[in-house]
């Protein structure tokens, strides 16, 4: 701020009151934000990037003050937004009367957007309110002015813009400003017969006419009504048109429009340089009305509103550098009731895949009007739908990594959606993973997408499932539980990473397989399974399954530590696994498999990263033991070499593709010896009691009958002593030597 100085002399005390003046000869504002927000009346007002500076004399009683002000103004009035950061310029010299606190317009200019305007008129400041009347206009009618009122991102450069026809923007303010008034106002802005053409593009907009008018008769802020009693243009033969009236914005806006019209899309991209309509194509053919108060929409109370009409659009087709490939709608069509919009028809296309959709939306003005979720019920039907025609690459800072951009992929559920879908589906398409015949119910709410009742045929079984898909939250969350019926193994797991986390083995292994699967975890960018983030079980039963050794290093590792194992011999039929996983390892319960006359019984775990910790009780005859135990089995005749079954441990350890196997033939050999120590004590057990049967046999009358009874006794005395001793032969004892008692 910069007062001048005064050059006469100083004053003395006594009446210095009396003679001082405030000289102020400049002052400047910087880069400031004013703010205001009107709760009861829902209104909203910010200027940012305010800059403004003045000079001239104040002291005087009336003076002339020289402005300049520029900045950045946005207005929302009930959750409608008027202006977003439009720029604002006002070049203006204001006469000040101090006393009457009247600033009055003399030369001005002011731009909004690039639309010129000036004013007339005076702001006076009472006591307990403000006085305005203030009246201004654009300099000239022509069309351009039109163009310079929308934001310069929108309208580019209009310098070189041809234009016929009128444009004018006139306006009257007068009233009071108090706690519960505001000044009468009238606002119009006119159009007739105009056209305009950008120098660079090959057509023209005609026959636009604009009749619309902002008005406020009382002073009251309710009473403010905007009516657009005409908008039209015309496109080559297109002709579009609209009315529409606001009543009551500030408390219970009331809105009754129409609207009526055919619009060639692809030809805007030929009239207006706007980055929205390039690559647009397809015919709009719209005619529908609509007359809504919004404590209606609020209250969800459709049946107050009256809507109706129709709209269709054909050949439509959309490219973007955010879509993979053009969206393309061949035909689709809605029907607008006071209740619902119904959809009649949609019938799309984005690369492979197609969509054909019909289905029934409960609450369109909610959604358009009151930031309302979308509620509606559809049926889709698809010859092959393609997940990855959905996915859409991220704008990250640096968009030319082709990598960088593949890695944010992302795929969202939108938060607007409250949507039960009926889904039926010829061939899906996931990654490499082809799904037939596909069916079920999809529910959409919350960014959440749960599914019920999926039905499908892929790889050559069938597939059942249920589950829910998240992406509320930064990282996308899914549970599942799956339903698996005769899946080809080979297929599966080779396609599935998850198969092959959960079972590396099962490559090496040809046939079927029925599984229960329940699972939970994070889902990646690209809507794969973040595998060490899974938790869940697995059921899985194996039908007339085979392996293939040769495509497994671990299976290899146990053949060749093991001569007398065949692995393609191993009996797989009908056996049934089950498996725990959660922070990327997999715990498996022991199960036992056959292969002749061999019995093994596997337990332990692994981890995603293939890293093994399993043990293998392998129960094998004896007669396969080979040199190691040769002098053992010699003890041993035929029938006891099959059945004496000796456990050999193999401790699996390493990686899947470099297993490290070790057997314990030492505890093996040792078992042997005491099965074999066991059998020859049993066998002479064996053979006591035979003898003891037979000499009790003889002692009760069996053999030959002896003529001389005293000969006899002797015999069998002889003979029970000859038992006794064999008996305790047996157990290591010696019997204690007795004088023989003859009676």
């Amino acid at each position: 701020i910069a007062i001048a100085k005064d050059t006469e002399n100083t004053p003395s005390n006594d009446n210095a009151s009396e003679s001082f003046q405030l000289k102020l000869e400049s002052y400047e504002i910087h880069n400031s934000t004013i703010s205001y927000e009107d709760g009861s009346g829902n209104m909203a007002f910010q200027l940012t990037n305010f800059n403004h500076s003045g000079t001239g004399n104040l002291s005087a009683t009336t003076s002339k003050l020289t402005t300049t002000t520029s900045g950045l103004i946005s207005f929302q009035l009930d959750s409608v937004r008027y202006l977003n950061k439009n720029k604002i310029k006002l070049d203006a010299v204001f006469n000040i009367d101090v006393k009457e606190q009247r600033y009055s317009f003399l030369d001005n200019k002011a731009i909004i957007n690039q639309l010129p305007l000036v004013f007339d008129g005076f702001v006076k400041v009472n006591e307990n309110s403000q006085e305005v009347k203030l009246a201004f206009k654009t300099p000239s009618s022509d069309f351009k002015n039109f163009l310079a009122l929308l934001p310069e991102v929108y309208s580019k450069n209009i310098e070189g813009v041809t234009t016929t026809g009128n444009f004018d923007v006139t306006g009257n303010i007068e009233g009071i400003v108090d706690d519960t008034h505001i000044p009468t106002f009238n606002i119009s802005i006119a159009s007739n017969n105009a056209s305009f053409k950008y120098p660079n593009l090959p057509k023209s907009l005609t026959n636009i006419n604009i009749n619309t008018e902002i008005v406020n008769k009382t002073g009251l802020t309710k009473d403010t009504y905007i009516a657009i009693e005409k908008l039209s243009f015309k496109v080559d033969e297109d002709i579009f048109n609209a009315t529409a009236t606001l009543r009551n914005i500030t408390e219970n806006m009331k809105v009754n429009a129409s609207v009526k019209g055919t619009v060639n899309l692809a030809s805007l991209e030929k009239i207006y340089p706007a980055e929205a309509v390039k690559g647009l194509k397809g015919i709009v053919n719209v005619d529908a009305t609509t007359n809504f108060d919004m404590a209606s929409i609020e209250k969800k109370r459709y049946q107050n509103t009256k809507t109706a009409g129709v709209f269709k659009l054909s050949n439509f087709e959309y490219v973007s550098t955010e879509l993979n490939n053009p969206l393309q709608i061949k035909k689709a069509g809605v029907t607008f009731t006071p209740k619902t919009v119904q959809l009649n028809e949609f019938d799309a296309q984005l690369g492979q895949t197609d969509v054909a959709t019909t289905g029934t939306i409960k609450n369109l003005l909610g959604f358009l009007f009151n930031d309302e979720d979308i509620e509606g019920k559809f049926k889709m039907t698809s010859t092959t739908f393609s997940v990855n025609d959905f996915m859409v690459a991220e704008k990250g800072e640096d968009t030319d990594n082709s990598e960088t951009a593949k890695a944010g992929e992302q795929l969202k559920i939108p938060s607007f959606l409250n949507v039960i879908v009926n889904a039926k589906a010829t061939t899906v398409l996931y990654d490499d993973i082809v799904l037939k015949n596909v069916t079920g119910t999809m529910l959409i709410n919350d960014q959440k997408a749960i599914l019920k009742n999926m039905r499908s045929t892929v790889f050559g079984g069938n597939l059942g499932f249920n589950g829910l898909v998240s992406t509320k939250d930064s990282i996308a969350t899914f549970a599942m539980n799956l339903d698996v019926a005769n899946f080809d193994i080979a297929s599966s797991f080779s396609s599935l990473k998850l198969f092959q986390a959960l079972a590396p083995i099962a490559k090496a292994v040809q046939g079927k397989i029925n599984s229960k699967i329940s699972l939970s975890g994070n889902l990646n960018d690209d809507f794969t399974p973040d595998l060490n983030s899974l938790s869940g079980d697995v059921l899985g039963e194996l039908l007339a399954a085979k392996i293939s050794p040769d495509s497994s290093p671990l299976l290899q590792g146990l053949e060749q530590r093991l001569n007398f194992l065949d692995v393609k011999k191993l009996n797989l039929e009908n056996l049934k696994t089950s498996l725990t996983f959660k922070d990327g390892k997999v715990a498996l319960k022991p199960f036992t498999l056959h292969y002749d006359d061999i019995e093994i019984t596997v337990s332990g775990s692994h981890n995603f990263d293939t890293s093994l910790a399993y043990d293998a009780v392998i129960k094998v005859p004896a007669k396969y033991l080979g040199k190691e135990a040769s002098q053992l089995i010699a003890q041993l005749n035929d029938k006891e070499q099959n059945d004496i079954k000796v456990p050999v441990n193999a401790l699996i350890t390493g990686k899947f593709q470099q297993p490290a196997i070790k057997t314990d033939l030492t505890s093996a050999i040792a078992n042997l010896s005491k099965q074999i120590a066991d059998k020859q004590k049993d066998k002479l057990v064996e053979k006591g009691k035979d003898k003891v049967t037979n000499v009790l046999n003889d002692l009760l009358g069996g053999g030959n009958k002896q003529k001389d009874s005293t000969a006899t006794d002797t015999v069998k005395k002889n003979n029970v002593k000859n038992v006794a001793n064999d008996i305790l032969g047996l157990f290591g004892k010696k019997k204690k030597k007795k004088k023989d008692t003859i009676n």
